[in-house]
């Protein structure tokens, strides 16, 4: 195994004594089917291969090995999926918050692969914030939805390229971790929801074969692109925060502290 000096578990303690880091990233995934096409890790690969090429961009910042596992219920009915309970899952993230803040640790981004993590990624941070004000937490939720903005407006064929298994996701996945999919499979269900509420479905309810969009549509040139226009769009923020070191309290809560600006 070639040594990664990006990669938290690949530092020994006297690697890390000598060069230090200041940002963690924290991938989190899930381990549940995603169709006849996709790995069942995709959720966790996706972000823990966006984390690495984040960190490649920036200085003094490490990855955290991935929460593999999430809060999957919902997606039992299709094989081969892997659940927390979202109290398990809230106190995960909740326990790795703690320990970086013990290690001296004060900023941390999430990048979250799996819809069902966000309300403990939510809780979580939340919680750790106000335990520890200056800990500094930033997360992307929903890549998948953070992308569309980024694009020309008829980038995806279906759907926005939306879909658990769709056009979006199997796109990215054959950019970051081609070997690992099986597109000649690809097929999935666009379901009829409404636009302005927000359905609470089990997936069974929505899909007969794992999958929603239209991953017929993917590509691995649409994946490339997706990979670098999301991959730009973090790094150029994060790189504004460093500026300000993060410091992003409003002039009004500033001069009310008695700081210049």
């Amino acid at each position: 195994m070639e040594k990664d000096p990006l990669l938290i578990a690949h530092q020994t303690a006297a690697d890390v004594a000598r060069a230090p880091f200041d940002m963690v990233i924290l991938p989190l995934g899930s381990l549940e089917s995603h169709g006849a096409h996709l790995p069942c890790g995709t959720d966790a690969l996706t972000a823990y291969s966006l984390a690495l090429d984040v960190a490649a961009c920036l200085p003094k910042t490490a990855v955290l090995p991935p929460v593999n596992y999430g809060m999957s219920e919902y997606y039992k009915d299709f094989s081969f999926t892997v659940s927390l309970q979202p109290d398990t899952e809230t106190a995960i993230i909740r326990d790795i918050l703690e320990s970086v803040y013990r290690e001296g640790i004060k900023k941390v981004f999430i990048l979250n692969g799996h819809d069902g993590n966000i309300p403990s990624i939510e809780i979580a941070s939340r919680c750790a914030k106000v335990a520890h004000p200056d800990l500094k937490i930033v997360s992307l939720d929903a890549w998948w939805n953070s992308l569309v903005p980024l694009l020309p407006p008829d980038f995806f064929s279906v759907w926005n390229g939306l879909g658990h298994g769709g056009e979006g996701e199997l796109s990215m996945a054959l950019a970051l971790f081609p070997q690992l999919c099986r597109p000649e499979l690809a097929r999935g269900v666009v379901p009829a929801l409404p636009e302005i509420l927000d359905v609470k479905w089990k997936f069974s309810e929505l899909t007969d074969c794992g999958a929603t969009g239209d991953p017929t549509k993917a590509s691995r040139e649409k994946g490339e692109r997706m990979r670098k226009v999301l991959t730009d769009a973090i790094v150029s923020t994060l790189k504004k925060m460093d500026a300000d070191d993060w410091d992003y309290r409003s002039r009004e809560v500033k001069k009310g502290a008695g700081d210049s600006c």
